[in-house]
């Protein structure tokens, strides 16, 4: 509500913001889902090559929903095996980062490529302007809606494989954190990785590429989920 009155300031629709000083509890509702290693091989191992390749790019590398379906070829660099992060897209609203630190590039393990890649043979876009993930019925002008995806496809695979978890496309982003901080990695490179916006200025103006730490924090998650069963990820 705030920042629907902070919009109508902006267009002078109204002169001021009548919540701003409304104090909210910054304590979670409810504990984020995370699944385990073993649920997400389970996963990867029933779902079809679009999605599969969805949950294991989300997975691996903790994008939002916004910024995962937001990804053009052109943001995919094989020979650096990076992915620039520049856009997000709500409701096929495309617009910028949720904050500054979001538009950093974040590494693509080879695993993750090699996935990315097969799922580029298969799709009928390949353009560097066309989206990772463009929807054939709008003529690839639009990317898929994440939302029907997860709940006509990749929820019901896996309530049938006894995940009763009420899975979301952040459950992903939650999944990977998690993996991280279980392998002790540094906080910093942490951050860096889920690309949250820090106050400390001094280490954000030389930590922006993609550093060996990162891409080995990367791999050790990307690792455990190279079980038997998602080989044809």
């Amino acid at each position: 509500m705030s920042v629907l009155f902070n919009h109508g300031i902006r267009h002078e629709i109204c002169d001021r913001n009548p919540i701003r000083l409304v104090r909210q509890s910054a304590k979670r509702r409810r504990i984020p889902v995370v699944l385990t290693v073993n649920e997400i091989r389970r996963l990867l191992s029933v779902l079809p090559l679009r999605e599969r390749t969805l949950v294991l790019l989300d997975v691996g590398t903790g994008l939002r929903v916004s910024e995962l379906f937001a990804l053009k070829w052109r943001d995919v660099n094989f020979l650096t095996n990076e992915i620039s992060v520049t856009r997000s897209i709500v409701m096929q609203k495309v617009g910028p980062c949720k904050t500054e630190a979001s538009q950093r590039p974040i590494p693509l393990d080879p695993y993750l490529a090699k996935a990315v890649r097969r799922w580029r043979k298969q799709c009928k876009y390949r353009g560097p302007d066309d989206w990772l993930f463009a929807s054939p019925e709008v003529g690839g002008l639009q990317p898929y809606w994440g939302q029907p995806i997860m709940r006509k496809l990749i929820r019901p695979a896996a309530v049938k494989l006894g995940i009763t978890a009420h899975l979301g496309w952040h459950t992903f982003r939650h999944t990977y954190s998690s993996l991280l901080r279980a392998h002790r990695v540094d906080i910093k490179v942490m951050q860096e990785l889920l690309r949250h916006a820090s106050c400390r200025v001094t280490l954000d103006t030389y930590t922006q590429a993609v550093t060996s730490q990162k891409r080995e924090a990367q791999s050790k998650v990307v690792q455990l989920l190279r079980g038997p069963m998602a080989a044809g990820a």
